[in-house]
Formats: structure tokens, C-alpha cells, sequence
């Protein structure tokens, strides 16, 4: 099928079509008269659909208007009430960036004055919201991307030739092969090979592992040469799952990386952290800050639900996780459907008070590789651990102590955040300074740039109500570490690192533990090898190096607890009612990202109860690192 010659020979003559480019997954269609376009978008859809691509209309750049002319015409356009706070031009691309307050507004019911900017301008809206907490690492990013454009559209095309060329091999066979987190938790990696295609599904670090092989995965087997690479997918911003992918651009990567857009922005935020606690510790990543800007300029941002080609074999759809924002279940629809393959990443299958479930539908589904971080164990409801959490804080303060809670910086610090703040709203604790320290500032502040991916209550207090409750007026923002904060008056901290092992929390900790009025509460997993570990194993002395380079021993006289309920991950009643709604059934179900304990609980689990469950004919597995399963 000639690609170009359907689009030329199904578009409307009067467009006046100048040029056709494969830009990364879509297909740009250059036009003289957008309007010609505008009245005969059902011939559009038509041609798209019958060559199963995504096509995207652009001006030819000779019908643009001038810059300064469109800047007008949009502000007199949008109603002032969206508070349009920046308006950024990207020549190469066609696109006029609109940064506003309210994007809703610059949009219009159906898009009517998005589409309206472009027939008047010319250039293609890209509408994009300012956050009420300001966003460095949200700004950077956009400068990055627009002050490299010519290099960015470069490799889209580049891409798009590798993505839409024909299919070269009859043969058909799928084949997975385990590179990291399978039968343990950390360095997630899969690859994914066809006669075709190579992909990459995650590419983590072990964040419980300083240093040695096992901290990263097995990038280094025979059949992995990063130059034939197609694609590599993140599923979502941890650093297990995404911490390795600027070591594939520095040897040898040079194709996309598919993610939706908060997994982009959190994801680099984490990666230059890493970086900078890396290098103050003396253990260097093999990568650098060069590497973590290439690849947010290979990064091609997908909204859930949107179908799209990462090879000539391989169409990708990302659907909600309900792990941490922007998290993704990733479907591979591979050749004509000769086998679906749904690998889950991280996913919560129960609503929380910042995300909602996972999702359990898909189109079709041949094997499922699935998480299993707590297959070997139930949690206390949402309600138990609210109690507990509210319990254990009201008990400290009014000891006139204060409370350390150490936050995973992405999703569990939010979570606490909602769930503090609707406390000391409703009076369930005694309302003290919340201070809130470093990255979880900043990973909050991007939240509120996706409100729209957030849970029904927390969205429609964002969006309808004006009522944020990341703005609330009971947290204090703060820098890192301050010791009047860690020696003051009562008060709760929530900061980074969740497992102690780095970050501020470390530091608060260290000043905190010899008074027993002071509490250390952990509402995250604490893996192996942590200090976080050993004190929720209830070790009452640590050795640490201090703010000097001397090694300190630490008595901890502090009240140390741990609050379950709060994680990301579904529980082992959580997966087993997963299994029992997921539609279609799965043929296989590969269990990874688990300690080997709660891998093989959870299979025991599946083999005893596959007919009440609906399984009946699917098979289990539970592979280790660098095992390989041929699928088709």
C-alpha cells in the first residue's frame, strides 16, 4: 500500500497539499488552504482509517501569519478569563504553544476556538497549562524542546521512515525475553522481539542496590544491539522503571521513546536527581545530564487510549495503571493480530485518593505480564490506614513531638498530602506547619499540570471548584533539609528519600531519632538492603556518615512505625480480582517485578483457583532474569 499516494489521491484537490511527511507515528499533511480542510474532515478521517495511520493536518509554512499578528489575534480570540500567560512559536514544527491557566477555555466546546486559532493563524495550537505551583522543571523542558526543534523534527522523520516502511520478513514469531525485574523488584526490563521489530518495555535501575551488576539490567545479551532497537516504552516514571534509558542514548540509541506526557516531565526530573545524589555520594551513573536532554528530545508523549505505530509490526496503546500519574498498562497489537501482549508496568486496581483504578478492558489480549510486588500479601483497607496514619500523627504532636514521613517523591507524597490536608480540614488531628521538602514540591507542582489524569474527587475540586488542595494552606514549602524545621515545634515533614536512603529525609532523620516525643512513619515498601528496612526491622542503632564525612552512630529512641494500605501496587486481593475482570481472558499470564516468595504465592494461587476464576485455559509462568518465551 503507497501511503502517500491514498492520502493525495483521498484529500480534497482545493487543500492544495505542498508536502507529505512522516513525522515520528503520524503523518503530516501540508496544506495551502486549511479551510478547504476544515469543511471535508470526514474525507480525512476516512483515508486515515483505511491506512490505519495517524494523520495530522499542517499549514504550509508560506500561509502562516507573521508571529506578532498571531499572538494578537489569539489574545482577542480567548476570553481573558483563561489567563493565556505565555504564547511560544515553533517555526519548524508549525505549532504556536499557548501556556494558559485555564486551557479548557482557549480550547472551546469541541475544540471550536483550538480550530478556529488555526484556520484565522495558521499555525497549529498546541494548548498547555500553567500550573498553580510553579513548574522549573515543566518550563525547562518546554525551552529544551523548542530551542531544539530542527534537531527534534529531524529525528521524527527519522523515525517515521523506520515506522512506516513495508514489512520485509513472512515469517512471524513473538518472542519476550527477561532483562530485569522478574523474580525480584527493581531494574524492570522487556524485551520484546518479531521477525520485525525490537522493543524495549522499561529500562529501570535497582534502587535498592548502590553499586555492582544487579543494580542495572541485562542490556549487554547477544541479541540486544541498541542500534536495531525500534522503540523503547515507559510505562511510568520511577526510577525502576525508567532510570537506565539515557545509558541507551549514550551507547547507541537513537529512536523514540514512547510515554504519555507526565511520565516525560517526572521522569527526567528523576533521572537529573538521580544524577546529582549520585555524584555527591561518589558513585557516578554511566550517564550524564547530555544524555537525559536527548532524550526528552527522542520522547514522543501519548494520551491513554491513543493507538499508534512504534514499528511496521507494532501498534502501542497506553491505558490508565492508577500506580502514580500518568501511569501506563502498555498493549502491543503486533502484526495482523497475531498476538496482544498487555505488559501492566506498576498498577493499582482500587481507587485511592489521588488516582483512580486501573484499568481491566482491552480490545484483545493473548498474554498479560503482570506485577506480582505484593502477591504474597493482603493490605489493610484505605479506611484502616487513614485511621492508623491520623492516629499515630494526633498521638505524636500531642507528646509535642514531631512526625517524619518519609514520601516516595511521586505519587505516595501526593497521596499524603490529600490525605493530611482533609484531616486538619476536618479537624482529625491538631493543625500544625505540614512542611513539604524538595522534589515531592516540584513532582506536586506537575500534577497539577495533569488535572485531568487525576481521581473524579480531586479533579473536579481542581478544575470546577477551585478548591486545590495542593495549595492548601496548611503546607509550607521548604528546600531540602532546615534544622530549625528538624529541632522546632511540632509539626509533620513529608520528604524524599521514602526508604532513607538519601535525599532530606535521610538528614531529618539523623536529627530527629534521638528524641522519643519525634515518630518515624513509613506508608511505602521498604526494600531490602535499606536503612528504611532496617529500622521498619526495628534496628535501635545505625551507623551514618554525616553532614561532615564522619561516621556517626545513631540511637533511635524515636517511635518507628509503618502505615500499610498507602501503596501504588494492588495487593494480593487486588491482583486476583484484576485477574477475575480482565476482558478478554489471557492465554498466558507472565508474572514479574516481585520477590521470588511472592511470585511463586501468587502462581500457587492462580493454579488452585483458575476455573472460579475464569481461566481455565491459560497458562502461568514465572521466568527469571534472561529467561526467554517465544509467545507465537
Amino acid at each position: 500500500m503507497n501511503i502517500i499516494a491514498s492520502l493525495m489521491e483521498g484529500l480534497p484537490k482545493e487543500a492544495q497539499i505542498s508536502r507529505i511527511e512522516f513525522e515520528g507515528p503520524a503523518i503530516a499533511v501540508y496544506v495551502k488552504n486549511p479551510e478547504a480542510v476544515a469543511d471535508k474532515m470526514d474525507a480525512i478521517r476516512k483515508v486515515a482509517k483505511e491506512i490505519k495511520k495517524r494523520v495530522v493536518v499542517k499549514a504550509d509554512p508560506s500561509v502562516r501569519r507573521d508571529q506578532k499578528e498571531t499572538s494578537e489575534i489569539i489574545k482577542n480570540m480567548v476570553t481573558p478569563e483563561a489567563e493565556i500567560v505565555d504564547i511560544k512559536f515553533d517555526d519548524v514544527m508549525g505549532e504556536v504553544i499557548i501556556k494558559a491557566k485555564k486551557p479548557g477555555l482557549v480550547i472551546g466546546k469541541g475544540g471550536q476556538i483550538q480550530q478556529k486559532i488555526f484556520m484565522e493563524t495558521k499555525w497549529r495550537p498546541v494548548i498547555v497549562r500553567e500550573p498553580p505551583i510553579k513548574s522549573r522543571m515543566l518550563d525547562n523542558i518546554m525551552v529544551h524542546i523548542v530551542n531544539e526543534n530542527e534537531y527534534r523534527m529531524k529525528t521524527l522523520r527519522n523515525f517515521g521512515e523506520r515506522i512506516h516502511r513495508e514489512l520485509i520478513f513472512k515469517d512471524r514469531y513473538v518472542r519476550v525475553t527477561a532483562l530485569g525485574g522478574f523474580s525480584e523488584v527493581g531494574r524492570s526490563a522487556v524485551l520484546v522481539e518479531t521477525q520485525e521489530s525490537k522493543i524495549l518495555l522499561d529500562t529501570g535501575v535497582n534502587p535498592s542496590v548502590s553499586f555492582g551488576e544487579r543494580m542495572y539490567p541485562k542490556l549487554d545479551i547477544e541479541q540486544l544491539n541498541l542500534e536495531d532497537v525500534d522503540a523503547v516504552v515507559v510505562t511510568h516514571a520511577h526510577l525502576d522503571h525508567s532510570g537506565m534509558i539515557p545509558f541507551l542514548f549514550k551507547y547507541g540509541y537513537e529512536g523514540p521513546v514512547y510515554a504519555t506526557p507526565p511520565t516525560r516531565d517526572i521522569m527526567a526530573l528523576l533521572q537529573l536527581d538521580l544524577l546529582d545524589v549520585a555524584s555527591k555520594e561518589g558513585r557516578p551513573l554511566p550517564y550524564s545530564a547530555k544524555e537525559v536532554r536527548k532524550e526528552l528530545l527522542h520522547t514522543i508523549t501519548l494520551d491513554y487510549e491513543e493507538v499508534t505505530d512504534i514499528a511496521p509490526d507494532v501498534r502501542l496503546t497506553f491505558y490508565n495503571a492508577g500506580h502514580i500519574v500518568g501511569s501506563a498498562m502498555a498493549h502491543l497489537h503486533i502484526g495482523d493480530g497475531i498476538h496482544n501482549l498487555v505488559y501492566t508496568g506498576d498498577y493499582k486496581y482500587a481507587r485511592t485518593r489521588l488516582l483512580d483504578r486501573a484499568t481491566d478492558q482491552f480490545p484483545r489480549v493473548d498474554t498479560l505480564i503482570s506485577e506480582t510486588t505484593y502477591g504474597a500479601q493482603s493490605q489493610p483497607t484505605r479506611e484502616e490506614s487513614e485511621l492508623q496514619l491520623i492516629e499515630l500523627i494526633t498521638r505524636t504532636i500531642n507528646r509535642n513531638g514531631k512526625v517524619l514521613i518519609p514520601v516516595l517523591a511521586v505519587g505516595r507524597g501526593q497521596e499524603i498530602m490529600l490525605i493530611v490536608n482533609n484531616a486538619i480540614k476536618n479537624k482529625l488531628i491538631p493543625q500544625v506547619p505540614v512542611y513539604v521538602s524538595g522534589l515531592v514540591d516540584e513532582v506536586t507542582a506537575i500534577h497539577n499540570a495533569y488535572p485531568e489524569l487525576l481521581s473524579r474527587e480531586v479533579r473536579d475540586q481542581i478544575l470546577y471548584k477551585d478548591e486545590n488542595p495542593f495549595t492548601s494552606e496548611f503546607f509550607r514549602r521548604i528546600e531540602g533539609y532546615r534544622e530549625d524545621v528538624a529541632k522546632g515545634d511540632p509539626s509533620i515533614i513529608l520528604a524524599t528519600s521514602g526508604m532513607l536512603n538519601g535525599g532530606s529525609s535521610l538528614e531529618f532523620f539523623k536529627d530527629m531519632a534521638s528524641d522519643s516525643r519525634n515518630t518515624l512513619i513509613f506508608v511505602s515498601y521498604q526494600a531490602e538492603g535499606t536503612l528504611g528496612r532496617k529500622l521498619r526491622d526495628g534496628a535501635k542503632e545505625v551507623q551514618l556518615v554525616d553532614r561532615d564525612g564522619r561516621v556517626q552512630n545513631i540511637k533511635v529512641q524515636m517511635e518507628v512505625n509503618a502505615v500499610e494500605g498507602f501503596s501504588g501496587h494492588s495487593d494480593r486481593n487486588q491482583l486476583k480480582r484484576f485477574m477475575e475482570n480482565i476482558s478478554p481472558r489471557p492465554k498466558n499470564i507472565v508474572l514479574n517485578h516481585g520477590e521470588p516468595s511472592a511470585i511463586a504465592s501468587f502462581a500457587h494461587l492462580l493454579e488452585q483457583r483458575k476455573r472460579e476464576m475464569g481461566l481455565t485455559g491459560t497458562r502461568i509462568f514465572t521466568p527469571s532474569i534472561l529467561d526467554s518465551m517465544r509467545l507465537v
